[in-house]
């Protein structure tokens, strides 16, 4: 329940201020000219793109499936778990709307909740190191705040978004460099290297979008179609690399308060 209440408060509170006309300034995409997919005129907006549209219901699903409980999981892990999984879930429907309606609000908001999903995997990174003792709630809602403020410097420049996003990319990278480093092996190892596998599909596929669709295997299944499989295998290998060090951790924890 805490974790439903952390993730929902903050969502609507940036939905509130998405549509106040804040960011009425930022440059974002209000158009299908911006995906290389084409329009099917006669489906409902809400299918307009339908494999772009319909590849958000990927997210529902690995969220679904990561907010199950896990045996032998403490109270922390399992806020950590699933605060990520809510996050995933709830991003789905804001893509889904997006593409639906093309409005300034969801399209700042798509944006915007990119980045405290980002941020919670240093979170989450910071429990592995600490341990279940020396972990505070107080420090993750600190981190994400900032994560959520960093959004502003989109008022500042056109390509705030991006600068904000390559920092909350690099820093996640790096810290599970870092903690693969001192507390994981092989096979965290190939996780951590599958996570940013997927990131740069992520990335790269979005950016080649229009570029790729001059091929015919990109025509319906788009480069922006994979670029959102891609992010949705980003979210399910950090998903595994950090639970898994995560039990790990707990195991260190528990043998040391025998």
């Amino acid at each position: 329940m805490s974790a439903l209440l952390h993730v929902s408060l903050p969502f609507l509170f940036c939905v509130l201020v998405a549509n106040t006309g804040l960011f009425d300034g930022v440059a974002v995409d209000l158009s299908y000219d911006h995906y290389a997919e084409r329009r099917v005129e006669s489906l409902p907006p809400f299918l307009a793109m339908p494999c772009n549209c319909v590849v958000n219901v990927l997210y529902i699903c690995m969220g679904l499936y990561w907010l199950r409980s896990r045996e032998g999981e403490g109270e922390q892990s399992r806020y950590l778990r699933q605060v990520f999984a809510l996050m995933a879930i709830l991003y789905a429907p804001v893509q889904w709307t997006r593409l639906a309606v093309l409005r300034r609000a969801p399209a700042v908001l798509d944006q915007w909740f990119t980045l405290p999903i980002f941020a919670w995997v240093p979170v989450w990174i910071g429990f592995i190191e600490r341990g279940p003792d020396k972990w505070r709630a107080s420090h993750a809602a600190a981190l994400e705040a900032c994560s959520l403020l960093s959004y502003g410097l989109t008022l500042v420049h056109e390509l705030g978004f991006e600068v904000a996003l390559g920092c909350h990319v690099a820093l996640a990278v790096f810290m599970g460099m870092r903690v693969q480093r001192t507390h994981g092996d092989r096979r965290t190892g190939a996780y951590l290297q599958l996570a940013v596998l997927s990131c740069a599909g992520f990335v790269l596929l979005k950016l080649l979008d229009h570029w790729l669709a001059r091929y015919r295997l990109f025509q319906r299944f788009t480069g922006h179609f994979w670029s959102k499989v891609c992010d949705v295998l980003q979210f399910h290998f950090s998903f595994c690399f950090l639970s898994t060090l995560t039990h790990r951790a707990q195991e260190r924890s528990a043998a040391r308060n025998r």
